[in-house]
């Protein structure tokens, strides 16, 4: 993934630089979109989840080095209407709303249509900081 959003930014720094406490998310989503999400969590392109099968899928996360890779293949349900081009990722800390936290374009868009399912398999998902 190629970027951090506002608000894992706001998070870091005020984990790292100051005395104020910071609450670290808990739990985390992945999410498609078939548009990229600006940092702020404006223009995500979410795929809809009125009657379309579609739900963010919890993710878990290894991390080595600068990397986290997540540690299991994530399956979503197959499509009950056409979701669209999928051509972007996201991580957020809740299953609908919350914050969006890193974000980024697949390496190859995929069409989703009635009855497909979007998989990313183990350690296939990477977020780096640099």
């Amino acid at each position: 993934m190629s970027a951090a959003s506002d608000f894992t930014e706001n998070l870091a720094l005020t984990y790292l630089l100051t005395s104020d406490s910071a609450t670290r998310p808990t739990a985390w989503y992945l999410g498609l979109h078939t548009g990229s999400p600006l940092d702020d969590d404006s223009g995500a392109n979410e795929i809809s989840t009125s009657g379309t099968g579609y739900g963010r899928q919890t993710i878990g996360f290894t991390v080595s080095g600068d990397t986290a890779s997540n540690n299991a293949t994530i399956t979503f349900s197959a499509a009950t209407s056409n979701w669209g081009t999928v051509s972007h990722i996201s991580v957020y800390d809740a299953a609908t709303a919350g914050n969006l936290l890193f974000h980024g374009a697949v390496t190859t868009s995929k069409t989703i249509e009635t009855g497909d399912t979007f998989q990313v398999s183990a350690s296939n998902l990477t977020i780096t900081l640099a």
